[in-house]
C-alpha cells in the first residue's frame, strides 16, 4: 500500500519532514511518496500547491497526507480547499500552547532553523571546526579538548555521528579509526590511553559492514565478510577489556547514536534549542 505525503513550509520544511518521518516509521507496511514544497512565501505559490495536491488525490486510492508549517493566516486558510488529511503544526501545537500559556506566539517565518542566538551559532561553528580538524585520526594533538572521542572500525559510523553531535549540540567530537594493527595487538592505541575516559566505541553487525564496504571497495579484502567479522569481533573485545562503553549501530539512525552517546557519557550540550 502506498500514498503521497506533501510537506509544506514557508521555510526549509525540516520541522514538518522530521515530524512526518517519525510518524511514518510506525507504518512499516506503507510506502510513502514524499513531495517537498519549501519556501512557499506567497499565496499564489500556496494556491498552486493546493491544485497539485487535489490533482494528486484524484489518482490515489488512499487520502493524501499534508504536513504544514505555513505561518501566515492567508496561506493556511488556502489549505482548507485541499482534498487531504491535513496536519497543521500551528493548529495542533501552537494554538493549544497559546491558550494554555495565555500568550500569543510570534509566528515568524524560519525561527526554528535560523541562526538562533550568536552564542549558539558560535558554539556550532567552533564544534564543527574542531570535529573536522580531528576526523578519522588525522590530528591527535587536540584530544585533551574533546568532549568525546568516538572509536571504531572503518565504516562503522564515526564521522557522520561526530558531525551530527557538532552541528546539533555543539559537542567537540574527535574520532579515531581502529586499524588492523590496533586490533591485532589487542591493546588500546597509545595515543588514546591518556583519554580513556573520553572514549566511546561503535560496533556494527559484520554482515551489514560487509555490504557497506562492498559499495565502497567491492571484491576487496577490506570488504570480505570474514575480514568484517574479525574486525568487529576484535573491536568489541577491545572495548570490553578496557571498559569502554559502546553501541551496535547496525539498526540505529545517526540521531539515535548521537543521543545515546550524550546520555551514556552524560555530556552537557552547548546548544539546547
Amino acid at each position: 500500500m502506498k500514498t503521497t505525503a506533501f510537506f509544506l513550509s514557508d521555510g526549509t520544511g525540516i520541522t514538518v519532514e522530521t515530524l512526518g518521518h517519525t510518524l511514518f516509521s510506525n507504518f512499516e507496511t506503507m510506502d510513502f511518496i514524499r513531495i517537498r514544497r519549501p519556501y512557499l512565501l506567497g499565496t499564489d505559490e500556496v494556491s498552486k500547491v493546493v491544485e497539485e495536491i487535489n490533482e494528486t488525490s484524484k489518482n490515489s486510492e488512499l487520502p493524501i497526507l499534508v504536513f504544514s508549517s505555513l505561518v501566515t493566516a492567508k496561506s493556511r486558510a488556502l489549505l482548507n480547499n485541499c482534498n487531504c488529511l491535513l496536519f497543521d503544526i500551528y493548529d495542533i501545537f501552537i494554538k493549544p500552547m497559546e491558550n494554555t500559556l495565555n500568550v500569543k506566539s510570534s509566528r515568524k517565518i524560519g525561527r526554528s532553523h535560523g541562526m538562533g542566538t550568536f552564542d549558539n551559532y558560535k558554539h556550532r561553528i567552533d564544534a564543527l571546526n574542531f570535529t573536522m580538524e580531528n576526523d578519522d585520526g588525522e590530528n591527535i594533538k587536540n584530544y585533551q579538548l574533546a568532549d568525546v572521542i568516538i572509536i571504531g572500525v572503518s565504516r562503522s559510523g564515526k564521522t557522520p555521528t561526530s558531525l551530527y553531535l557538532a552541528l546539533n549540540y555543539g559537542i567537540h567530537t574527535a574520532n579515531y579509526p581502529l586499524t588492523i594493527d590496533d586490533l591485532n595487538s589487542e591493546n588500546l592505541p597509545s595515543v588514546l590511553k591518556p583519554f580513556k575516559d573520553k572514549l566511546f566505541g561503535l560496533s556494527i553487525n559484520p554482515t551489514r559492514l560487509h555490504h557497506i564496504r562492498q559499495e565502497r571497495k567491492s571484491n576487496s579484502r577490506y570488504a570480505e565478510l570474514a575480514q568484517c567479522q574479525y574486525e568487529t569481533r576484535s573491536a568489541e573485545v577491545l572495548y570490553k577489556n578496557y571498559n569502554i562503553p559502546f553501541l551496535d549501530t547496525s539498526t540505529m539512525s545517526i540521531e539515535e547514536i548521537a543521543t545515546s552517546i550524550l546520555n551514556l557519557k552524560q555530556i552537557q550540550r552547548r546548544i539546547n534549542e
